[in-house]
C-alpha cells in the first residue's frame, strides 16, 4: 500500500476501531460483570492489571488487563520468564489466559485510541530489543494491536527477530482486508490456544526473550 493510501486507511481505522470496540463494550457489559465478580471472589486485589507498554512512534501508555496473577507476582517480568508461574497464576486467571478472556478491557485501550484491533503487540516498556527491532520495519510507527500477524503466526513461541520482522510484514500490508484476516484467524489461534508459553522456556525462545502477551 502506497504512503498517502496508507495514511487514509489509518484514519478510516481508527473510526472503525472506535465504533466497534464502543458496540462491544455495551455488548460485553455482562460478561465484564460476571469476570469482576468471579476475580473478586476468587484472590485478593484489583480487578484490573496495569502495565507501562509502547504505543504508537514509542509513547508510552497503561494496558489493561483482568488480573490474571497474585498481587505478589514480581512486576514487568514477562510469565514466560518466571521460575514458576503457576504459583502466581490465581484460578480464574487461568480460565481467562487459556481463553484471553483477560485481554477483554483493551476496548477501553482502543476506545481511548492508545491501541487498534489490529496490529503489533504493544511491547513492555522495557523490552528494549524488541522496541529497536521494530524500528528496522517501521512497526513502532502504526497503533499497537489487541491482536496481529506475530500473534497469529506463533505468540509466545516467536523468537524477537522473527516477531519484529512478521511485525514489519503486517505494516507492509496493512489494508481493510488484512486486517479482517488477522481478526478472524485470531479466533481459531485463541480456541486452539496456539502458541501460548508459560512457565521459563528452554531453547532460542528464551535466549530472545519475548515477551508473554
Amino acid at each position: 500500500m502506497e504512503d498517502g493510501n496508507i495514511g487514509i486507511y489509518h484514519r478510516i481505522k481508527r473510526i472503525i476501531d472506535f465504533v466497534i470496540s464502543l458496540i462491544g463494550f455495551i455488548v460485553l457489559i455482562p460478561v465484564f460483570l460476571i469476570l469482576i465478580i468471579c476475580i473478586k471472589i476468587d484472590s485478593k486485589g484489583p480487578i484490573l492489571f496495569k502495565q507501562r507498554r509502547i504505543g504508537i512512534h514509542k509513547s508510552e501508555f497503561n494496558i489493561l488487563k483482568f488480573r490474571t496473577m497474585r498481587i505478589d507476582t514480581p512486576k514487568d517480568t514477562p510469565t514466560h520468564l518466571l521460575e514458576n508461574p503457576e504459583q502466581y497464576i490465581t484460578r480464574v486467571g487461568k480460565f481467562l489466559r487459556k481463553t484471553s478472556l483477560d485481554e477483554l478491557p483493551q476496548i477501553i485501550n482502543i476506545i481511548k485510541g492508545e491501541m487498534s484491533i489490529v496490529g503489533p503487540r504493544p511491547a513492555l516498556w522495557n523490552q528494549y530489543d524488541l522496541i529497536e527491532e521494530r524500528d528496522k520495519y517501521g512497526a513502532n510507527d502504526v497503533p499497537p494491536g489487541l491482536t496481529g500477524w506475530a500473534q497469529i503466526n506463533g505468540r509466545d513461541e516467536l523468537p524477537i527477530p522473527v516477531k519484529a520482522a512478521l511485525d514489519g510484514e503486517y505494516v507492509k500490508n496493512c489494508s481493510l482486508g488484512f486486517d479482517i484476516k488477522c481478526f478472524f484467524m485470531t479466533f481459531i489461534k485463541v480456541l486452539r490456544s496456539d502458541g501460548v508459553v508459560e512457565g521459563k522456556v528452554e531453547s532460542a525462545v528464551e535466549a530472545e526473550k519475548q515477551t508473554n502477551e
